[in-house]
């Protein structure tokens, strides 16, 4: 087979997958560890681990996608009955298709870069609108908000450490931990650096503005 007849062939194949999201194939990875899961239970899960580093679904995302994903013969699904005596609950499995599907799409679709959209650190440019205090504030609280998810990190990881098929997903919540340490870190720094520049505007005279209409004095 020529080149161009190889191309056209693998251009063939990737035309006929269906075009998923990234969030279908997150949910999807959930179910790669080869569990049998309910909507709830898939909650469960992307709570423990996805909302540290890339999604938290409601229950109606997670609903979506599961019918998305079944559609396209990923996952099969089936009625369950509950030892509660509750109603019976569907209950999710990937299937050998969607398996191949999700390994294919890790090793081979492109890897995207983060994208940062840090609310905190857009309030701080605009630092110049709002009291020193708010600031601190603003500051003090995204501290607050890293060492809670840091700790509820730490915890999810020491738990995904006790199960063999959760190695992968342990260094993820490692490097969450590290990243919301990092982000508290950050903070404590920036409330430093407000100190230092208050302190600085107190000893020159000046407040960060030109002192005639409130204009700021430094441009971004």
């Amino acid at each position: 087979m020529t080149e161009k007849k190889a191309h056209g062939a693998q251009a063939g194949v990737d035309a006929e997958r269906p075009a998923l999201p990234a969030t279908s194939w997150a949910v999807l990875g959930l179910l790669s560890f080869g569990e049998e899961l309910s909507g709830y239970d898939l909650k469960k899960w992307s709570d423990w681990s996805l909302r540290f580093f890339y999604w938290s679904p409601s229950f109606s995302q997670i609903y979506g996608e599961l019918k998305r994903l079944e559609k396209v013969g990923y996952v099969s699904s089936r009625m369950v009955a509950q030892e509660t005596g509750n109603r019976d609950k569907r209950v999710y499995v990937i299937t050998d298709e969607g398996m191949a599907a999700v390994r294919r799409w890790a090793r081979e679709a492109p890897v995207e870069p983060p994208v940062l959209k840090h609310g905190v650190m857009l309030r701080l440019w605009l630092g110049h609108l709002l009291e020193v205090e708010q600031m601190r504030d603003v500051l003090g609280r995204h501290r607050e908000y890293a060492e809670t998810m840091r700790q509820r990190a730490e915890a999810d990881a020491a738990g995904a450490r006790a199960e063999a098929a959760w190695a992968y997903p342990s260094l993820a919540l490692k490097w969450s931990e590290r990243y919301y340490a990092s982000e508290r870190d950050l903070a404590d720094a920036m409330l430093a650096d407000l100190d230092e520049m208050v302190a600085a505007d107190g000893a020159d005279g000046t407040d960060g503005t030109d002192g005639a209409d409130g204009e700021a004095v430094n441009r971004p």
